[in-house]
This record gives C-alpha cells, structure tokens and sequence, in this order.
C-alpha cells in the first residue's frame, strides 16, 4: 500500500473527511493506535491478541449512501451539498471522493428539478418551506436506487410533475419515497413515508444474503467493509450445528441471517426494539430461506434479556452490536446470567466498548481477540469485534464490580459519522 492522498475541492469548507490529507496507511496507523491505547491493558491481563486494523484496497467511493440538505438559494434556485464544519451553512459539491459516483447527480437533479417547478426548500430558521432532505441508497451488489425526499409536511408541490421529471433524468432510479418530518430538528428523517413511485423498497446482498432496504432502515454505509465486519463476527462465533444464537441490537437482522446461512441447524433469536426494522428482519429471513430457524423479537434488548436471565434461558453465543452509547450494566449482567460460551460484541464506539467490557470481564469473560474495521476512512472512527469467552473460575476479586461501573450509562445513541 503506498502513500497517496486524496485531494478534494471543498476538502477544507465541508469538513466531512477531516484526514483526507493524511496518507492512507499513516490513517490506518493513527487507529491502530487509538485502540491499543484503549484495550492494551485488557488485552495483557487476559492474554487477548490485538489484530492489525483491516483496512480498504482503495479508500474512494465505499459510500453507498448520500445526502444532501437543501435551502433557499438566489433568485428562487435551491441550494444542495454538505453542511460546512460545525455550521448549516451549505456548501456546494459536484461530485464526492468517498460516495458511490451515481450518488451526487441525483441528488443535484431533485435542487433543480425542484427549483425549476418553484418548491420552496425547507428554511430552518423559520419552519417554512417544504423540502428538507433527499437521500439516497445505492445498491453494492444490485443495481438499486432508492430515493427518499425528506418534506416538512404532507404536501409535496407539483408532485406528478416533479417525479415525471426526476424519472425523466434518472430513470436508473429504481423507486422515489416522500418521508415526512415536521420536527423542528437536526435528525433527518421523520416517521411516516409515502411511496412516489417503485416499491417503496431496495435490495442488497451481503456475504450471499439478500436484504431489503426501506427508506428509514438502519443498513451500513460501506457494505465492502460491512462483509469484513460480519465476516469477523461470524468467525469469532465458531457456529455449529445445534447452537443458539442471541442477536442482540439486531436492526434488520443482517448478522443474524448471515449466521443462520452460514451454518444449517444454527437457531438465531433476533432482539430489536424498533417495530418497522423487526418486521423488515422477518421477510429478510424468509426471502434467504431461514425463517425457519430465525426468531425476530420486538423488544428492549436489556428488558427481553433480563427476562431470559430469570426465567433460565440459555444462548450458546451472544452477538451484540448496540448503538454508539454502548450496551447497558443489566443487559450485561443478564449476559452473564444466562452464561454462553462466546459473547461477540460489534461496536461502532470503541470508547464505550471498552467500558463494556469491565462489567462482563467481572463476571467472569476474558477478551480473546480484538479486531479493528476500518468502515469510514479519512475520518477517526473506527470499528472493532471483540470476542469474549467464558471462564469456568470466578472473576477476579481485582475486577470492578457492575455497580462500579455504572457511571457513564447514557441512554439514547448517537449517529455515526454521515
């Protein structure tokens, strides 16, 4: 791997890729770094093993998923592009390294298209207006398009001219949604959504495992990376016939459907407490041929674990992949409870996974192996599978104890990086 940098003309204003400046394998280096500093003395004491950070061939257009906020611009036109660093204030681009190359058009076309037929953009200020968003999913191993065109409010202006046109101009795109957020906020999708035209839906493939992509799922944006993830987790959990797998945090089920096909006669139990990602689990199991052996539960992953604890039930492996504010004390003692042989927790937070791992280190796991993911490069995030495995002494009386460590706990999440 050599030392090329990537240059960018709004490197600087949009701020998106904060190391683009920076030699890939001096990146590479920097996160390596990062998360030894975090678990080296974890790693010691238990005799884990640290890989080296898996990086990309060619760190360019492994993002597959665009967006663009819009605004009032000069004479009537709408403005599109990325907010600058740390402000609302649009910045123009044309075309971006790091996204899939079909991406930026389109999102250019609906400012234009839209401009053209005088659909006012969202003013943040104000509450006024009507388009806020356009997002786009591109398929990695199909050729889907979904777009999704964020409003604030019912009503879309022109709406047969302006999907007559958008088709017109991109008629690669598989299928348009309206999604609907009236809320004065920064996040940008809201509930409710109305199909324009198509399915309403995308499909992808991940590790030979089709998926379906709706316009307010949680799907990785970098699926090259994402196989490498999985593929990780799917090791790490040494599947076999007969086994139970929890898949706790499991959105629309991608690593418990991964396990279920990788290894016949493996049950996966599926935890998700958003309504809309269950059901999406559900048909993305029987569209891979497991629905047979895959449970998808609407549920609190630390209530529905809990529960198991006390009613004795068991998991022969746990994989957990929470959001960026970790897991939570009782899920992890619940862990403990119900006593697998291998926990393989994904993170996308190495900070708070590390401070996971104490409570589950004190009941008795030790950390095996640890490996980095590079999934957003030019940036300091980085992504880490740690597997743990059961002890048969107790816990160290050196360890801390749950309630030790149970400061830090915030509910909620955060985003990762856009």
């Amino acid at each position: 791997m050599g030392f090329k940098t990537y240059t960018c003309p709004i490197a600087k204003k949009c701020g998106g890729c904060e190391w683009l400046a920076v030699p890939y394998p001096i990146q590479l280096k920097r996160k390596q770094e990062a998360v030894e500093k975090l678990f080296t003395r974890i790693a010691d004491e238990d005799g884990a093993q640290i890989e080296s950070v898996r990086g990309m061939e060619e760190p360019r257009a492994f993002r597959f998923k665009a967006a663009t906020p819009f605004a009032p611009g000069k004479g009537g036109r709408i403005r599109s592009g990325f907010y600058a660093a740390g402000s609302h204030r649009i910045v123009r681009c044309d075309e971006c390294l790091v996204e899939d190359p079909r991406a930026r058009d389109v999102l250019n076309s609906v400012a234009r298209i839209a401009s053209d037929l005088h659909i006012p953009a969202y003013e943040e200020d104000r509450g006024t207006g009507c388009l806020r968003h356009a997002v786009l999913r591109c398929g990695y191993a199909t050729d889907d398009l979904l777009l999704t065109l964020v409003t604030n409010g019912p009503q879309l202006p022109r709406e047969k001219r302006f999907v007559k046109e958008l088709r017109e101009a991109h008629p690669e795109l598989s299928t348009a949604v309206q999604n609907i957020n009236e809320r004065r906020t920064n996040a940008i999708l809201g509930r409710d959504c109305k199909t324009l035209y198509g399915s309403g839906i995308m499909h992808d493939k991940l590790l030979g495992c089709t998926f379906e992509i709706g316009p307010t799922s949680f799907y990785q944006t970098n699926p090259a990376q994402t196989e490498v993830l999985y593929q990780l987790a799917l090791d790490a959990a040494q599947l076999h016939a007969g086994m139970r797998v929890l898949d706790a945090y499991c959105g629309t089920g991608t690593i418990g459907i991964c396990a279920a096909a990788t290894s016949n006669e493996v049950q996966v139990t599926g935890v998700e407490q958003v309504r809309g990602a269950v059901s999406c689990a559900k048909r993305n199991a029987a569209a891979n041929g497991v629905s047979d052996r895959c449970a998808f539960i609407r549920a609190d992953a630390t209530q529905y674990l809990v529960k198991a604890a006390k009613t004795g039930e068991h998991f022969d492996v746990v994989v957990m992949d929470p959001p960026r504010a970790g897991s939570t004390p009782e899920f992890l003692s619940a862990v403990a409870s119900i006593a697998p042989e291998r926990v393989v927790y994904v993170s996308c937070n190495a900070v708070t996974q590390a401070r996971d791992l104490e409570i589950l280190r004190a009941q008795g796991y030790r950390m095996e192996l640890l490996t980095p993911v590079d999934m957003f490069p030019h940036t300091k995030h980085v992504e880490t599978v740690c597997l743990l495995t059961r002890q048969k002494t107790k816990a160290s009386r050196d360890h801390p104890s749950p309630s030790d460590l149970s400061t830090g706990y915030a509910t909620g999440s955060t985003s990762c990086p856009r």
